[in-house]
């Protein structure tokens, strides 16, 4: 045990207003120091801020401390105090000049009272490791004062020998690869060489290893591994009866359902181009992209009809899932019946072409590049722990990224998939009930909407089967994070990627528990890397540019240039700093931060503080136009009815917590904020320029 007093000195090669700069601001206490985390500021005001820190770890325990900041002489002196545990670290800055040149140094006291009682971790080290503890924080103030070029994470991407073989060990444990008769072993490899790492050969490679094991389990019935590997045979073939071959691209506007995924297989059969087409899409927008894209044919559920009835005549359209279409509409399973058992090697697999959100923009058709082997599957499975012959839920959309990249994933586990054909909160959980899933793939508004419901709804569902949930496509809340691990446990990971890099980082419990807001790590085969302007590394906790590189990057957009790179590495238009632990954690969108009055401000903390609000179900925030100060922020809020929360009472509560800067000038208050089907909201929708 510590004793209660600690006093540590420590000189710095920097001046003393540099070193004052950074002591005085406090996310860098979170980012600087291990073992601090999940930010939450209370109030700030010139000399003077209160903030909650979240301490410690899952095996230690993880305690919420309020701490506040207070000048004593500026540039002098500041104290840190915890006045709910009685703690206080003063701290002193010295200044000195060495040399001939009088080049300035910085000598920090630091005395602590009561360590102890701030951080779970302190309460169990020595004085001398407290004493560690803090040089090692200050070696980081050092770093960010000089610029150290630090910001750069790499899982094995760049040691080929060690990444082969942690991809061997980890396929092994997770038994995607696993002792069987050899007569199933020769017909799985056969398929995967036949089709590569693909989804015709995920399903062949499961039809000969686990033939009769369910694949798929739609509303309407299920399927196993070996009908989607003979149905989709008979279905590719009667595409190419109908003239349809590896030239071509093939459109599919469909939900989640067993019909969906068959053409996806038998189109990658076939050797031909498939454009997953967004049922969230205006009708203009997709007749563009079929002219663009030429597609040979279109495949459409029944219900999605009006979507493109501006489409011409001369593009032939079959009817997908067991509803009917018109009447003269041959379906799936007509092309089915009329199809053979085999079908030849073509001269390349096809690809899916996925189209990009459009959120800021119109949407982009992204080239999807094949999985490269057992590569793909060990990455995800290095963050995230999926095991084999387990069931998962996919609501999340299959023409998005993340539920595709789900969906080819589950190839590998031999894993069951249930696809509901539309996400409904209280349903999900049914399903999860009924079939004991043990794997969620969600976009982030499902995960508000499993949370909005009445908690004695939650309770007539038994969710304990569930092991990961994983949520991709936009940021969740600290509020939100928080709220779903006390309710259902510690099973979230969060995933932070897109279309152009695929994975980026995946963030587990156990980082989301300290740091709710972190995006996490790089999975085995990444690199991430926060760059300056110059392409440099910017210094752990320094925001800059994230560039991702990994084997998964996409092959570029049809009819865009593609985004920035550095180093083999893409940008992904999003700004983020790197944590002490590693982590990485994003800023915002390099298209959404503004300059107010000659300040750089990011919508994400005021979103992230309004979040915490109570009556607050949504929340997004974009900059607008502004005559005296540039540009300022406006607020969109989607309230509880009845709350009286107004737009005076979100402005004050701004101000008190981040600062005048930080202020909304406009607060709108909406019944719901307009979100892509990946479950991003739709700035370009909310930001209109007002000039007052």
């Amino acid at each position: 045990m510590i004793a209660e007093v600690v006093e540590v000195v420590h000189e710095l090669p920097l001046a003393r207003q540099v070193v004052w700069n950074i002591l005085i601001q406090p996310e860098n206490y979170a980012r600087l120091f291990s073992g601090i985390g999940g930010l939450e500021q209370l109030e700030q005001d010139g000399s003077y801020w209160r903030t909650t820190f979240r301490a410690g770890s899952l095996a230690i325990g993880i305690e919420t401390v309020e701490v506040r900041l207070t000048v004593g002489r500026w540039y002098e002196r500041l104290e840190l105090s915890a006045p709910q545990v009685g703690a206080l670290a003063a701290v002193r800055l010295e200044r000195k000049f060495v040399g001939y040149h009088q080049v300035e140094r910085t000598t920090v006291r630091v005395t602590y009272l009561a360590p102890g009682r701030v951080h779970p971790g302190l309460a169990r080290m020595s004085k001398h490791a407290v004493l560690a503890w803090t040089r090692a924080g200050l070696c980081h103030v050092l770093e960010l004062g000089q610029a150290a070029p630090k910001s750069v994470l790499i899982n094995g991407e760049n040691v080929p020998i060690r990444r082969s073989a942690d991809v061997a060990g980890q396929i092994i444990r997770t038994g995607v690869i696993a002792p069987s008769r050899p007569d199933r072993s020769v017909r799985q490899l056969a398929g995967l060489a036949k089709w590569r790492f693909t989804l015709p050969g995920g399903y062949a490679a499961g039809a000969a290893l686990d033939p009769d094991r369910p694949a798929l389990i739609d509303d309407y019935g299920s399927r196993t591994f070996a009908e989607i590997d003979r149905r989709t045979n008979a279905l590719a073939t009667a595409m190419a009866d109908l003239g349809i071959d590896g030239h071509h691209s093939i459109g599919l506007l469909a939900h989640n359902h067993t019909g969906m995924v068959e053409t996806m297989v038998a189109a990658g059969k076939l050797g031909a181009d498939l454009v997953l087409l967004n049922a969230g899409l205006s009708g203009s927008q997709l007749e563009e992209i079929a002219q663009r894209e030429r597609l040979a044919a279109l495949f459409v559920d029944a219900d999605l009809e009006p979507l493109v009835g501006y489409l011409h005549d001369g593009i032939p359209r079959y009817t997908t899932g067991a509803r009917r279409g018109p009447a003269d509409r041959s379906t799936i399973d007509d092309l089915i019946a009329l199809g053979r058992s085999r079908i030849p090697r073509p001269a390349h697999p096809g690809r899916l072409l996925v189209l990009t959100s459009g959120t800021s923009g119109a949407p982009k058709c992204a080239r999807r590049p094949h999985p490269k082997g057992f590569g793909t599957i060990a990455a995800l499975l290095s963050r995230i722990p999926l095991r084999i012959h387990e069931t998962m839920l996919i609501p999340a959309p299959l023409f998005h990224t993340w539920g595709l990249a789900a969906l080819q994933l589950s190839t590998a586990l031999r894993a069951t998939v249930v696809l509901p054909e539309e996400f409904d909160a209280e349903d999900c959980l049914r399903l999860i009930a009924e079939h004991r899933v043990t794997s969620l793939i969600v976009v982030p508004t499902m995960v508000h909407r499993i949370l909005a419901l009445p908690s004695a709804v939650r309770a007539r569902y038994d969710t304990s089967s569930l092991r990961v949930v994983a949520s991709c496509g936009a940021p969740l809340p600290a509020a939100t994070v928080l709220r779903f691990l006390d309710a259902f446990g510690d099973i979230l990971y969060n995933i932070y990627g897109s279309t152009e890099v695929s994975w980026a980082t995946i963030a587990g419990p156990e980082d989301l528990r300290l740091s709710p807001t972190t995006a996490g790590r790089p999975p085995l085969g990444t690199k991430v890397a926060v760059l300056d302007a110059d392409a440099r590394p910017v210094p752990i906790g320094a925001v800059g540019r994230i560039f991702v590189g990994n084997h998964m990057l996409f092959d570029g957009y049809v009819n865009s240039t593609p985004p920035a790179a550095a180093d083999g590495m893409l940008d992904t238009g999003d700004l983020g700093y790197v944590d002490v632990a590693g982590r990485l954690f994003i800023a915002g969108r390099d298209d959404e931060m503004i300059i107010s009055g000659g300040e750089n401000v990011f919508p994400r903390p005021v979103e992230e503080a309004l979040s915490f609000l109570p009556y607050v179900n949504d929340v997004a925030v974009v900059g607008v136009s502004d005559s005296e100060f540039g540009q300022r922020l406006a607020a969109f809020v989607v309230k509880h009815q009845d709350s009286g929360l107004d737009s005076a009472m979100i402005q004050t509560y701004i101000r008190n917590r981040l600062g005048r800067v930080a202020v909304p000038r406009d607060v709108s208050f909406l019944t719901e904020l307009p979100r892509g089907a990946s479950g991003k909201i739709v700035k370009r929708l909310l930001a209109t320029e007002q000039v007052t």
